[in-house]
């Protein structure tokens, strides 16, 4: 199996405490890595395997003008001007829906908009084309924010699977926490995070994020004292981040 990649034919409230702390609950990091790797974007032009592989589905005459617009909407979400970027990608979508970058830059503009039917529309385009578990995380949160459920568990149990990288595993199951803690079901959504975390000495970025989410998941629960204790580990870690500290200091 392709780490990252499925075999065969196609196929919350922990989540709002990042929402209100000023972070996505889908790591920004990870989406703007994908949103670059799916233009290969950069000052220069557009490289030669982008254009040969729009150049497959629109033909090569139309293909260098499509790959050169499809940078610039690169350029724009970079610089987090979606609006700009979404402006560029509505035609590009339309004349070249097999296009993989396209169809999964588009969604990930869609989503910062947070734009949910359009974005799982996109990505579940670049889904199918691709058969990737990559935007699994964002469009887990999607199906999150629209309420539907046993798509969020679909998706997590995919991306469980095929683990493609451990960050984004923590985001997929940063997500599927929430939509547990959505529905009330707060201890789930501790059991589901906690082993992830329990034997962690040295967190990095994607630890931070799960132990945050923890020590929310344990103040709703009203275990104060654990709670305390996952803040500190925070902390301690990286004394700025997110709004670990005043979370800590209002328990």
């Amino acid at each position: 199996m392709i780490r990252g990649r499925l075999e065969g034919a196609p196929p919350s409230k922990a989540a709002d405490a990042f929402r209100a702390a000023g972070f996505e609950p889908v790591d920004d990091e990870p989406v703007r890595k994908a949103a670059t790797g799916a233009v290969r974007r950069g000052t220069k032009p557009p490289p030669a395997e982008l254009t040969a592989a729009l150049g497959r589905v629109v033909g090569p005459s139309t293909a260098p003008k499509l790959a050169a617009r499809l940078a610039d909407a690169g350029r724009a979400f970079q610089g987090e001007r979606y609006t700009d970027a979404r402006r560029i990608l509505a035609p590009l979508a339309d004349r070249a829906p097999g296009s993989e970058a396209v169809r999964e830059l588009y969604g990930l503009t869609l989503y910062k908009l947070g734009k949910w039917k359009e974005a799982v529309r996109e990505l579940e385009a670049f889904r199918t084309l691709t058969h990737s578990t990559e935007q699994h995380p964002v469009l887990a949160d999607c199906y999150r924010a629209l309420g539907r459920y046993d798509e969020v568990e679909a998706l997590w149990r995919e991306l469980r699977e095929v683990s493609p990288s451990a960050e984004l595993v923590a985001e997929g199951r940063i997500v599927h926490a929430g939509a547990l803690a959505d529905r009330g079901r707060i201890r789930e959504a501790i059991a589901d995070i906690e082993p992830a975390v329990r034997k962690t000495k040295r967190p990095r970025g994607h630890h931070l994020r799960l132990l945050y989410v923890l020590a929310d998941l344990y103040e709703r629960a009203g275990d104060l004292p654990r709670a305390r204790a996952l803040f500190e580990r925070v902390i301690a870690a990286e004394p700025d981040f997110a709004d670990a500290d005043a979370r800590l200091r209002a328990l």
